[in-house]
């Protein structure tokens, strides 16, 4: 809660001041993007505490991705246009589909949030139904993901590089989340690739 509310300070602060008028505003755009990074790995750390001793109350509805996507940029918003990125919505008209909101949420502002750091300028959020299940992608024009995590697909989550930082916990909630959709014999997953439209990474979340 407290971080919540150093996130919504630091987001009125820079809606009121640019970059001509506070030298600082850059800095404060970075801090807004750090701040918002561990607001939601603490999130995914008690969401995959709750999921491994079986008492998150998993709720499976209807959704209008229309409205989901629209709900989703919102809370992204700040963030992208302090950064100054153009974002291309593409969503199926009239798709609905079964899933955990808040989970599936989780899932693409981290993804969102992880790609206003590595995009140049461009995002691009598809929403479609392909080969039977929902596919949501998120694609930016940066310069893609390294071979090794390309390779590595899902297992790069189980690793933890001290020199970078990096534990792999978006990944792994991210997996964790698609993999407590099913339907029908069918298991959801997530997949990472490098082209799209923009030529740069791309990240998949495909539910069934």
């Amino acid at each position: 809660n407290s971080i919540s509310m150093l996130i919504v300070f630091l987001e009125e602060v820079l809606g009121q001041v640019n970059e001509q008028n506070f030298p600082a505003y850059m800095q404060m755009a970075q801090m807004l993007y750090e701040v918002k990074r561990v607001n939601g790995n603490l999130i995914q750390l008690l969401t995959v505490y709750k999921v491994g001793n079986k008492f998150y109350p998993f709720d499976l509805a209807q959704h209008s991705l229309e409205e989901f996507i629209t709900e989703i940029l919102l809370q992204s918003r700040a963030l992208l246009e302090f950064k100054g990125i153009e974002v291309a919505v593409d969503v199926e008209e009239g798709l609905h589909w079964y899933f955990d909101r808040e989970l599936v949420a989780g899932v693409v502002n981290h993804a969102l949030n992880n790609v206003a750091h590595y995009t140049e300028d461009k995002v691009r959020l598809t929403a479609r139904k392909t080969d039977g299940n929902l596919e949501i992608r998120i694609e930016d024009n940066g310069s893609g993901y390294p071979p090794a995590m390309l390779e590595a697909g899902e297992a790069v989550s189980r690793g933890v590089n001290f020199t970078t930082g990096s534990t792999g916990l978006g990944l792994y909630f991210s997996s964790m989340v698609a993999k407590l959709h099913k339907n029908q014999g069918k298991t959801g997953y997530i997949r990472l690739e490098n082209g799209g439209e923009y030529g740069g990474g791309c990240f998949v979340l495909s539910l069934p």
